[in-house]
């Protein structure tokens, strides 16, 4: 970090009053050099007057509020108002008159309570001010009092504009934060949801099968296995999982590590029987696309296994150099009645992923009965997609 970078740091977390203490001592300073008497604001017409005592107070009333501008910025502005009017009925016409316009944008900018009756206010402040002028100087004719009411209501229209503009790009930041709050709980639900799934989808289905192998030892054995083994790559997943979703881990995606041939086996050995075919080879350059691809045919297996356990199922994956199509279907629906696609957050979870890559997905009935689920998915996804 450069000196310039520390003294801003430091600058930035000084006080707000500490912060806006050096323009009101400057517009002080200036105010009280002699040269400079006389060649400020006059409004009115009142005779000069030599600068003493009493020009000291109106300039310090003037100046001084502006170091709370934006911590109190009502009282910073009745302050100045009152130094303005003292001012100039005295007929000083000091540089400090420049804090006005300045206490006046402030408080546009900063004032959060009773805005409506501060202009009510100080617009009745302004035709006392100006009756008074009237009586005690030359006056001025009504389209001066007119453009100088129109050059102080600019001052806080300016600040108005401000703390819109301000709150608009705080309302924007807040809903950027939370629609990416809701974007992260989309995602992690969804890693969930593909992760966790299939592992306990086996599980449930192994161990269902295990209760009538009680009089085959050697399969029985074989079964619990396959749960013990499924059980351990859950686990496995998960914790892979929760390092992905910490932001400060590089661990790979859970499930981008194995192929689809070890999903094709691990489901072959809960019991549904599943013809695979895979032409081509993955292409290291666009993962996304086969991580992708390795969900949904995951996900439809995994529906397999829950809604037509033991029914026929084919899985047939195709990577091309521009595209990956994925199609998986189930000759017929499982004792439960219900399709192979479930059509839960699955699937949903699946279009979207397809989708945000630029492809194309569908899932539902046959017509010649059993479900189906079709991907193509682009090698390369559009700009700012993710998986």
């Amino acid at each position: 970090m450069t000196s310039l970078q520390r003294l801003s740091h430091l600058w930035r977390r000084l006080d707000v009053t500490l912060q806006d203490l050096p323009l009101a001592l400057l517009i002080l300073s200036v105010s009280l050099v002699p040269s400079t008497h006389g060649y400020g604001t006059d409004f009115g017409g009142v005779a000069d007057r030599p600068f003493d005592a009493l020009g000291l107070l109106a300039a310090a009333l003037q100046c001084l509020p502006l170091a709370v501008r934006r911590r109190w910025p009502a009282l910073s502005l009745a302050v100045v108002a009152c130094g303005f009017a003292l001012d100039q009925l005295s007929g000083y016409h000091l540089v400090a008159g420049t804090a006005l316009p300045i206490a006046l944008l402030s408080a546009g900018a900063h004032l959060h309570r009773h805005r409506p009756t501060a202009v009510v206010v100080g617009s009745a402040a302004y035709v006392v001010l100006a009756i008074a002028l009237t009586r005690v100087g030359a006056g001025e004719p009504l389209p001066s009092y007119l453009a100088f009411y129109a050059t102080l209501a600019f001052a806080w229209g300016t600040g108005a504009w401000l703390r819109s503009t301000r709150a608009a790009e705080a309302e924007r930041r807040r809903f950027v934060a939370e629609a990416t709050r809701t974007a992260e709980r989309t995602r992690i639900a969804r890693e969930l949801h593909d992760v966790v799934t299939h592992h306990v989808t086996a599980m449930v289905v192994q161990a269902e099968a295990a209760r009538y192998l009680t009089a085959a030892p050697e399969r029985l054995d074989e079964t619990l296995t396959a749960v013990t083994d499924t059980g351990r790559r859950a686990i496995t997943d998960m914790r892979h999982l929760l390092d992905v979703l910490d932001p400060g881990h590089s661990a790979p995606v859970p499930g981008s590590d194995e192929g689809l041939l070890s999903v094709v086996e691990r489901t072959r050995r809960a019991g549904q029987p599943v013809e695979f075919t895979e032409e081509g080879a993955p292409a290291a350059s666009r993962g996304s696309a086969d991580l992708v691809a390795h969900r949904v045919v995951q996900e439809s297996l995994t529906n397999a296994l829950k809604y037509a356990h033991g029914s026929p199922t084919t899985v047939r994956v195709r990577h091309r150099p521009e595209e990956i199509t994925v199609n998986v279907t189930t000759d017929r629906s499982g004792p439960s009645g219900l399709p192979a696609g479930g059509g839960g957050r699955g699937l949903a979870g699946l279009r979207e992923r397809v989708e945000v890559l630029g492809g194309e997905f569908t899932a539902g009935p046959r017509e010649g009965g059993g479900f189906g689920v079709d991907a193509r998915i682009p090698a390369r996804a559009p700009a700012g997609g993710r998986a």
